[in-house]
């Protein structure tokens, strides 16, 4: 059974309001890929893990029916808030339970989840579900972001990389997979087309709120404040006073640019 961390309904507002979504640019990788092992018009995609669904949503322009599912009730219904949307369906379902039929899915993917799951069911499933030469892919931001804000960058990663620190002691086991790049999960992967991309760079510019929501989306900050609320809460207040004094500036919606490092995992079914 997947690992349940994303339960609440506040945390997942704050999934909906403060959580990125995937880069073009590896948007860009993953249908490079896709695009050298399928025939267009794309089918059918399925999110796995889809949270509040901003890596559901982007899939959309690509496919003629896009689905999201997510263990979690709360993070569905923050996903189905979304309009615009009339070709993407959300389902609350486990990762190693995908309600779609046998060999019926163009494209599986899974943004910054597939540690979370039972890899061996999932992978299991995903291969139920897959076409023949049809692809998955998974990728997630990895840690020790870097905060950059005119010329105190490193005084501003200082402060983020202590963040991390004091959320370390609240990390789940399963975000090693994370911090080793995956590379567990590629290796369980039995397919022989595959492939693992390190080091995608992506920098995206927030005013000082949307980086401080962004840290009480982590699964280890709601950890902690299930376990130290008071603390939690200071340490929130805290972080974001220093952030201001370094940047001189009273305003939480000047911007900063966060830099993610991004590991990207690709492969694609036997025919």
């Amino acid at each position: 059974m997947a690992t349940q961390l994303f339960e609440g309904k506040e945390h997942a507002s704050y999934y909906q309001k403060f959580r990125f979504e995937p880069s073009q640019e590896i948007i860009d990788l993953i249908f490079s890929y896709v695009d050298e092992r399928l025939p267009k018009p794309y089918g059918f995609a399925v999110d796995v893990g889809c949270g509040t669904g901003q890596s559901t949503r982007i899939l959309s322009p690509y496919f003629k029916k896009v689905l999201g599912t997510d263990i979690s009730e709360a993070q569905i219904e923050e996903a189905k808030k979304a309009l615009g949307f009339s070709n993407v369906t959300y389902s609350a379902c486990p990762a190693e339970e995908v309600p779609v039929g046998d060999a019926s899915v163009d494209l599986l993917t899974a943004c910054a989840a597939v540690h979370w799951f039972n890899i061996e069911k999932f992978l299991t499933e995903v291969d139920r579900i897959l076409k023949p030469r049809g692809c998955l892919a998974f990728f997630s931001y990895l840690p020790h972001m870097e905060v950059h804000y005119k010329d105190r960058s490193e005084q501003m990663t200082e402060v983020f990389t202590e963040v991390e620190d004091i959320l370390s002691p609240y990390q789940h086991e399963k975000v090693h997979h994370v911090k080793t790049g995956y590379k567990e999960i590629f290796e369980a992967i039995p397919y022989t087309d595959k492939r693992r991309i390190e080091s995608v760079v992506t920098k995206i510019r927030v005013p000082l709120t949307g980086l401080m929501g962004l840290i009480q989306t982590f699964s280890m900050f709601q950890t902690y404040l299930r376990t130290e609320p008071e603390k939690a809460k200071e340490m929130i207040r805290t972080v974001e006073q220093r952030f201001l004094h370094i940047m001189g500036t009273s305003s939480t919606e000047t911007e900063v640019e966060v830099w993610l490092r991004n590991i990207l995992v690709l492969a694609s079914k036997p025919q």
